[in-house]
């Protein structure tokens, strides 16, 4: 896309830094300025960031197999049906709201780049709410199953759209030092509004009726109504506004990301690096996600696909949902013991995902990618062997099945401080800014569609395998994780999102191993970018290099 026919300046600049006070910075932008530096609800810099974080961050499990729920949805009921016609309903009611999740990743995919991300946002948390309302209102003898599952697909849409969108809302706003930490504070809330669903469900399974389901999912509305609030008042992606020539936007929430008035030429250069990306491609289009050459769209896409992928299918929905039946059903265990255990799964769980903080920076995806692995391997493996004297042999008083249990436990620990985050954290930045939304919609989708089928798969799996060949099955498929992992997935810690179109357009050019040159490319600066941009095709050098020096120079005199 051309400067001209976005409406975007190339190298000129408008000064509104040396304003002073406090003042609207005009009508065509909705930041208020204060001593020359842009600020979004009375924030800036880290403080904005952080606000943005906090803002955009599994209610079925305990529900599922209760007798109050039964009263309402008899068709899940195993006395009245079938244990097999049982556990196939129980999946589908469970199943089904990812379809609703990738329907609604499917509109992020066709409307995300019109819409933009705070709208998106906005849209999914309503229609999120409107969901929660249709299932809760569902009354026996009057069509409860078909309304409930009309509420639970509303409400995955609303979700989907949510999930497609907000990690490329975060991973445009944040910084390269602290990208993936802000997204996984944003998967530990999401741990921690698991478990604390979880035992809600627990603490009103109590209650001899239909409260009992009933207010846990009415308690979504809450947070989502925090997250229409919080959204309303913060900035839109720099990347985004700049990309649909919203140039004046634009650059006001690059200077309030960086805590510097617009025409510093920090933020200028910041600006004129994301406008060169962009315009690298010409007008977006979502074929652009099948396009190869310096870029790779098509293999940068596949590659955050698959992290979605390989999250689904290593078993983690398989133990988070199903965990309380597992525990009863196919360990033997008592239903008020499986339904305790099950919360303290979910809250080893959510604790676990605590533990990615230091990891991210300090680790990086790579090595958190082949810890976890290991761990869920190791943990399938665990629980899989333990129950051999109960599934295999018969001995159904075996204490040897309480070494499943911890098997699980081990299990959602390796998952929730790796796996949990890092499929939601790589696509948003592996991506280039030019297809981000698209790029990112496309893993959102592969993710919903493959959690659907897991959820689906796994009663029937468990009804004809047992907890035995169920576990050695999740075994065998994360042991196929490593190889791809080793070959294909670049290192990203300590990157900017322009960087890494860097190690993308050398590795293509220069035919070397991308892996490769993640690991030996040094950091480098905007100017740099600009210059190496240039050089391995994906800028014009001759046009923009002058600009560069001649605003490094200007940035050193200021400091």
């Amino acid at each position: 896309m051309t400067a001209e026919k976005a409406g975007r300046p190339g190298v000129e600049t408008q000064s509104f830094g040396s304003q002073t006070g406090e003042s609207s910075s005009g009508s065509s932008t909705r930041a208020v300025i204060k001593d020359g530096i842009p600020y979004y609800a009375g924030l800036t810099g880290d403080q904005l960031l952080s606000a943005i974080t906090v803002t955009s961050t599994g209610v079925m499990s305990g529900l599922i197999s209760a007798p109050q729920f039964y009263r309402v949805f008899p068709d899940l009921d195993p006395v009245l049906t079938s244990p097999s016609h049982s556990s196939l309903m129980q999946a589908f009611y469970t199943a089904i709201y990812e379809i609703g999740c990738l329907a609604g990743a499917i509109f992020a995919l066709f409307m995300g780049n019109k819409l933009g991300r705070r709208r998106n946002i906005m849209i999914g948390s309503t229609i999120l709410i409107l969901g929660a309302i249709i299932q809760v209102t569902a009354m026996p003898r009057q069509l409860a199953g078909h309304q409930f599952v009309i509420g639970r697909i509303v409400t995955g849409f609303g979700n989907g759209l949510n999930t497609a969108t907000i990690p490329s809302w975060q991973a445009e706003c944040s910084k390269s030092h602290n990208r993936g930490l802000h997204i996984c504070i944003e998967a530990s809330m999401i741990a921690t509004g698991t478990v604390i669903a979880y035992w809600i469900d627990f603490g009103l399974s109590y209650i001899d009726s239909s409260v009992s389901w009933r207010v846990p999912i009415a308690l979504q509305t809450i947070f989502a109504v925090l997250v229409l609030l919080g959204v309303s008042r913060l900035p839109e992606s720099p990347r985004y506004l700049l990309s649909t020539g919203q140039t004046d936007e634009g650059v006001h929430v690059v200077g309030a990301l960086l805590a510097l008035p617009i025409d510093h030429p920090d933020t200028q250069l910041q600006k004129r690096v994301i406008v060169e990306a962009l315009e690298s491609l010409g007008e977006l289009k979502i074929r652009h996600v099948l396009t190869g050459g310096p870029s790779q769209h098509l293999r940068r896409t596949l590659i955050g696909a698959s992290s979605q992928f390989f999250q689904q299918i290593g078993g983690c929905n398989a133990v988070i949902y199903f965990s309380p039946v597992i525990f009863e059903t196919y360990i033997g265990l008592p239903r008020r013991l499986s339904l305790i255990l099950g919360g303290v799964n979910a809250t080893v769980y959510a604790l676990s995902a605590f533990l990615s903080y230091p990891m991210i920076e300090r680790l990086g995806r790579r090595k958190m990618y082949f810890w976890g692995t290991a761990g869920q391997a190791g943990s399938m493996f665990l629980a899989m062997a333990c129950l051999i004297p109960y599934d295999v042999q018969g001995k159904t008083n075996s204490t040897a099945t309480y070494g499943a249990v911890i098997g699980l436990y081990l299990y959602l620990i390796a998952f929730g401080c790796t796996w949990l985050e890092l499929p939601w954290l790589y696509p948003a930045e592996i991506n280039p800014n030019a297809i981000r939304t698209n790029a990112n919609a496309i893993s959102t989708c592969t993710n919903w569609l493959w959690n659907f089928a897991v959820v689906m798969w796994t009663p029937p799996m468990l009804n004809s395998w047992g907890g035995f060949g169920t576990f050695l099955f999740f075994f065998g498929v994360n042991m196929c994780f490593f190889p791809f992992i080793y070959y294909f997935y670049v290192e990203t810690k300590g990157r900017s999102l322009e960087e890494i179109d860097i190690i993308f357009a050398k590795g293509y050019t220069a035919n070397e191993s991308y892996v490769k040159v993640g690991h030996e490319l040094p950091s480098l600066t905007p100017a740099e970018i600009e210059r190496e941009a240039a050089r391995w095709g994906l800028a014009d050098e001759a046009k923009h290099s002058g600009q560069a020096q001649e605003l490094q120079k200007k940035s050193q005199i200021d400091v």
